[in-house]
């Protein structure tokens, strides 16, 4: 049986804000993966269940490789329609925030949902929460945003009501954050979570060849040209690093999402334990996306915020740097030679 993540007070707290909403926003980072929209897509489900309509908004586009999940043409960009998502934030009463721990990481969005009057709850499991939130809802030690909702929904009796568009985007939420269940999901109670999601007839291998399965002939050609070509490998530290450029993105008419889990294939190298991806963001310059991942006990989010302006989960992590790509790859360097030491051993 899984443990109450709420206390009795605080789960009446979640309820009373509930009931006394009418305009209820939910929303999450920008850049969505798979975890923050299928948090928000899941737990706008309960709302629905519970006869509370909500209005799904993201801070702008997300990987074309989600859009097979239930109620995503429902789902607002902030970036197409600002003016329509402007007034919804005026007058909501409150805005569930899902799957980020500071408000900049709803980048151009952030002014309108500090300056609404909503009130907020936070979910969400990153470390280091930073959002004013009447509830905080913060346990980093959790695979996932998606793995939150779920307890919570199990915990305010919703579950058993609930269909396949409850539960096919917190799987899908909670199986991309954890690539596939190989990092951050070594707790039993994932996989008792996973055991009743399938209680509801979502089919798990279309979910899987649905986000992983999905590329175009195009994104193939470029994984495989930046893994042949660009990989840099340092066996004596066993770490990795890779680059991609505007100019090899447009040579591969990359769309976001092309470059998703690129970043793990490093990682089936024997020995390795450290693998960072730098992608040169392809409409502003000096701005370079940074991603790690790492096995074991290696703290690729110590790296994170160390050299990348990031953080994240200790074998799953991300950042950014305002530089050229070239000098990004020196910083990733600069950042292997760092922790040398941990790496070898």
């Amino acid at each position: 049986m899984l443990k109450d993540l709420l206390s009795g007070e605080q789960a009446d707290q979640l309820r009373s804000l509930i009931d006394e909403s009418q305009n209820i926003i939910v929303t999450c980072h920008t850049n969505a993966d798979g975890d923050a929209l299928g948090s928000c897509l899941g737990w706008a489900e309960y709302l629905r269940w519970l006869g509370k309509e909500s209005t799904i908004i993201v801070p702008d586009q997300y990987p074309d490789y989600l859009m097979w999940m239930p109620n995503t043409e429902k789902v607002m960009r902030y970036d197409k329609r600002k003016e329509q998502a402007d007034l919804l934030f005026g007058v909501a009463d409150l805005v569930f925030c899902l799957d980020f721990n500071v408000t900049s990481r709803v980048a151009d969005m952030e002014e309108a949902l500090c300056t609404c009057k909503a009130r907020r709850v936070l979910i969400d499991h990153h470390l280091g929460p930073d959002v004013p939130a009447e509830l905080t809802v913060s346990h980093p030690e959790m695979s996932s945003t998606s793995e939150i909702v779920f307890r919570l929904v199990w915990q305010l009796g919703g579950f058993d009501e609930l269909h396949k568009h409850f539960a096919a985007p917190v799987y899908c939420g909670m199986m991309t954050d954890t690539g596939g269940f190989t990092f951050n999901s070594k707790s039993p109670d994932i996989f008792f979570i996973i055991s009743q999601l399938l209680t509801k007839g979502i089919d798990k291998d279309k979910i899987y060849r649905n986000v992983y399965n999905n590329y175009s002939a195009w994104a193939i050609r470029m994984r495989g040209y930046i893994m042949c070509q660009k990989l840099n490998v340092f066996d004596d530290v066993h770490a990795s690093y890779f680059c991609i450029s505007r100019k090899e993105m447009k040579e591969f008419h990359f769309v976001k999402g092309d470059a998703e889990g690129l970043v793990n294939e490093p990682l089936r190298i024997k020995g390795m334990k450290l693998s960072i991806s730098l992608r040169e963001d392809d409409r502003k310059d000096n701005l370079v996306w940074v991603s790690l991942r790492s096995v074991d006990s290696f703290p690729c989010n110590k790296m994170a915020e160390e050299f990348f302006n990031g953080g994240g989960h200790l074998n799953a992590s991300g950042g950014k740097l305002f530089c050229s790509l070239a000098e990004a790859e020196q910083i990733a360097r600069q950042a292997i030679l760092h922790f040398e030491d941990m790496l070898k051993c």
